[in-house]
């Protein structure tokens, strides 16, 4: 479990594809080193990764061809950055909401101002996951948890501050780019449901 407050940004230093998977190697600060061991579960743009291997602060992990496809890590090459967050421990402060780093969808990024004043992202989700994002909602964008601005049917924007300007990947991304989007799962379970709970009513009058 992660709280989506990302702790660096770390530089890929190189990305093996192999029959199945990629191997993805990335350059951990000293201070997340602390502790670490191999099976760690960690969070890489928003996605739940298990560390494979650890040579010095280069640290290894294994994505399968399946979280390739569901997921923008297929985008990433050697010189990239990207969000970092360990997985959090029972007692930590959790400054964000929880997050399982288990992808729903990508978005597209259709708009984005990278700069202050009035910083924001603007991202697409396809339809069939757009149910679950509402305004002043949470939302996890590439592991950072982030309130939803502004909902307009499948699109949506959300504003940054500096600091998750300065602590994340959103400076990198341009229009056209894919975005790792979590729902809440307490807002998921909740819609499905409503839905259920209609469903079953009209059918009853039906």
């Amino acid at each position: 479990m992660y709280t989506g407050i990302v702790q660096t940004v770390a530089p890929i230093k190189s990305v093996i594809p192999h029959d199945g998977y990629t191997t993805f190697y990335v350059q951990f600060p000293e201070r997340l080193m602390v502790d670490l061991q191999l099976g760690a579960s960690v969070s890489v743009e928003g996605v739940c990764l298990s560390v494979t291997s650890m040579e010095g602060t280069v640290v290894t992990f294994d994505a399968m061809d399946a979280t390739l496809e569901r997921t923008n890590l297929r985008t990433l090459k050697a010189g990239d950055r990207v969000n970092i967050e360990r997985s959090a421990k029972p007692t930590d402060e959790n400054g964000g909401h929880n997050i399982a780093g288990h992808i729903a969808t990508t978005a597209e990024l259709v708009a984005a101002k990278m700069e202050m004043p009035g910083a924001f992202i603007r991202f697409r989700v396809p339809e069939e996951w757009a149910k679950y994002v509402f305004k002043r909602g949470y939302l996890a964008v590439n592991g950072a948890s982030l309130t939803v601005a502004e909902a307009e049917d499948d699109t949506f924007t959300i504003n940054l501050i500096p600091e998750t300007l300065r602590q994340t990947t959103f400076p990198r991304y341009k229009p056209g780019d894919a975005l790792n989007i979590e729902v809440d799962h307490q807002t998921m379970v909740m819609v499905d449901v409503v839905e259920r709970t209609l469903e079953r009513l009209m059918s009853k009058r039906a």
